[in-house]
């Protein structure tokens, strides 16, 4: 599970759906690489760290 990427979806108050359409990626999708089982590519991680202004390299960890 990547918490920190979780923990920062909820900071900037946004749901998983949200985010999803905010990415322009399924629900499913995105749902995959907050749980940890998909990784995604670098411009989704450059999108994700616009959005939540956290570095992409802290949002990948999986705890």
């Amino acid at each position: 599970m990547r918490e920190r990427l979780k923990k920062a979806r909820t900071d900037v108050g946004m749901t998983q759906q949200e985010m999803a359409d905010g990415l322009g990626i399924s629900l499913r999708y995105y749902q995959n690489i907050e749980e940890g089982s998909r990784t995604g590519d670098f411009t989704l991680w450059d999108a994700l760290e616009d959005i939540t202004g956290i570095h992409q390299r802290v949002l990948r960890e999986i705890s």
